[in-house]
């Protein structure tokens, strides 16, 4: 499968902290528990999904300092080229992830996105790469708003994850969500339970699919074909590092599986949860993706407890 995918990459520091809330002392000594690696929303769906075998032609901004040097190390370094990586930011975006160990691998992130949001794309240099790909994956950054009515005006089956919601009419993500057909997001800010907030985006948009990840709780999914709820517990191997990149696995996983053609949407998503677990057993967003085979030697065992809601 041919994704095109569009999105932040950025430098990423990881920091293990002893517990949450952090409590003051001038110096602490995490022995190997502080880690910086590039990653970012677009970077981490791309390695991911070349992981899984698909081809994947990856969009995105950085800066000419030296983060953008790192940044374009680290493409070639995992074989993802970069035509349509640009360094036309003043400075490449950064951020900073506190870590918990255990307990669920609770995290805090701070996001530097320096002028990212302001700059808009090329969008005649993307268009080839977007015409030859089965799905168009376009995260929520602005520069690529305007990459979503072309998709749309191509055919193409548009993914995006708006993450972190509370309203329906987010003026930030509301076009994302209308030109989606995979929407994704988390239920972290969520002011109702996800069911409800799930039923009001299915009125309010026309996504086929959408799925909002429940942390512990697993992941419910809707389906317009069928006008089905489903929800699935999280898949629970144990060894849980560092939970940060876990949606974006789950996102990509899902693209990967439901894209292909060869599972339905519920499969799909389960596999993508084994992928997720998977991924969390190691620190860092960019780090611990699987292969098919490895996935699906656990997805072969694993029983899954779906219950329509």
């Amino acid at each position: 499968m041919k994704l095109f995918v569009s999105g932040l990459i950025n430098v990423e520091t990881n920091l293990r902290v002893r517990s949450f809330p952090v409590t003051y002392y001038p110096i602490d000594y995490p022995f190997f528990g502080i880690n910086a690696s590039v990653s970012g929303v677009g970077y981490n769906i791309s390695m991911a999904t070349k992981t899984l075998g698909d081809e994947v032609a990856f969009s995105s901004l950085i800066g000419k300092d030296h983060e953008g040097v790192r940044v374009a190390q680290a493409l070639d370094e995992s074989g993802i080229a970069r035509n349509f990586v640009f360094d036309s930011l003043d400075a490449t975006p950064v951020s900073v992830i506190l870590y918990e160990p255990g307990n669920g691998g609770r995290r805090q992130i701070y996001c530097d996105l320096k002028d990212i949001q302001e700059k808009t794309l090329d969008t005649d240099c993307v268009k080839s790469a977007m015409a030859s790909a089965d799905i168009c994956v376009l995260c929520n950054s602005n520069f690529n708003r305007a990459l979503l009515p072309i998709a749309k005006e191509m055919g193409k089956l548009v993914a995006t994850d708006v993450h972190v919601l509370s309203d329906i009419h987010d003026p930030f993500n509301s076009d994302f969500m209308r030109f989606a057909d995979i929407l994704f997001l988390s239920d972290e800010d969520l002011l109702c339970s996800p069911r409800e907030f799930l039923t009001k985006l299915k009125s309010e948009y026309s996504a086929k699919i959408i799925v909002i990840g429940l942390g512990d709780d697993g992941a419910i999914i809707y389906e317009r074909a069928t006008d089905a709820i489903t929800q699935l517990p999280i898949v629970d191997i144990g060894g849980v590092v560092n939970t940060v990149g876990a949606g974006d696995a789950l996102f990509s996983a899902f693209i990967h599986y439901y894209g292909g053609g060869k599972y339905g949407a519920v499969d799909a998503l389960k596999r993508a949860e084994v992928f997720a677990a998977l991924k969390i057993r190691h620190d860092g967003g960019a780090v611990g993706f699987s292969t098919e085979s490895e996935v699906d030697e656990i997805a072969r065992v694993y029983e899954f407890k779906c219950a329509t809601v």
